[in-house]
């Protein structure tokens, strides 16, 4: 099946399937505590648009914990760029109609939360098909290591995803009923 006709599929199943419920916060806190991480780190998240799970939450309580979060800005040719925000500093909806931050501080997020239209158990992702966190993950590899944690509703998990020579890997998976290492 084609990444177009399956993506499809599952923005449907998402969309049918939809749970007003997030990750939970004590199961990224473990992942956390795993690698070592303190919380002068920076973590990468997203505003969630249709029907996506919500990693909000988890934003929420990290900048109570003084993590420093932030979220992308999507700029031309597909590519986008993270900026330091916080939940008092305003948002502006993008070309794509996302709420992003205002530029304020360009940042390389020590940990990044993906958001999954699809996955499979190898911890391949599908996206939404402009290659936007594909590019991203692989532009900043070259600068430094970063976690790549996937987040998902458990029921977007498929045998296969169709993979090509730009698709990454993600380093875990974190759903609402799972982790996969």
């Amino acid at each position: 099946m084609s990444k177009k006709i399956l993506r499809k599929k599952l923005i449907n199943l998402r969309e049918n399937n939809f749970i007003d419920k997030g990750i939970d916060f004590g199961e990224f806190k473990k992942i956390l505590k795993r690698f070592n991480f303190k919380d002068t780190i920076n973590i990468g998240g997203y505003y969630p648009i249709n029907n996506e799970i919500s990693c909000l939450d988890i934003l929420t309580n990290l900048e109570k914990k003084n993590y420093k979060i932030s979220l992308p800005i999507t700029k031309k040719n597909n590519n986008m760029d993270f900026y330091e925000w916080s939940f008092q500093d305003p948002l502006k909806v993008s070309r794509q109609g996302i709420p992003e931050p205002d530029k304020k501080k360009k940042v390389i997020p020590d940990v990044l939360i993906v958001p999954l239209v699809g996955f499979d158990k190898n911890k391949f992702r599908l996206g939404y098909g402009g290659g936007f966190y594909d590019r991203y993950i692989s532009k900043s590899l070259n600068f430094k290591k970063i976690l790549t944690i996937g987040f998902a509703f458990s029921f977007q998990e498929i045998a296969k995803i169709p993979i090509n020579k730009f698709d990454q890997k993600l380093d875990i998976i974190l759903t609402n009923k799972r982790i996969i290492k």
